[in-house]
């Protein structure tokens, strides 16, 4: 009985439970990070956390929003993709300047 239920999920209500589970633990080891900065003071650590929030949360925010405005299809891969550049760009900076 289960297993009938389980196929005839809609795919797009496990896309956004998969979303919403990256964002989720994405906050949660940006958080980690973040902890870990105001416990040491490092910069790397609040870049690499801001980062990671961007990466997970962030790009699931944005794409949240453009789905909400009734955005079309390749203004939400825009804006993913624009969170996920800035996200990298982000991480990249703790990796090596800061």
């Amino acid at each position: 009985m289960i297993v009938e239920s389980l196929l005839f999920v809609e795919p797009l209500s496990v896309v956004s439970v998969a979303r919403g589970m990256t964002a989720v633990v994405g906050l949660f080891v940006a958080t980690l990070a973040y902890r870990g900065y105001r416990r040491n003071g490092s910069t790397k650590m609040r870049a690499l956390a801001v980062g990671i929030g961007l990466l997970t949360t962030g790009v699931y925010v944005a794409v949240l929003l453009a789905d909400m405005t009734g955005a079309g299809n390749g203004v939400v891969l825009l804006a993913r993709g624009l969170v996920t550049v800035i996200g990298l760009c982000v991480v990249l900076y703790a990796i090596i300047v800061a």
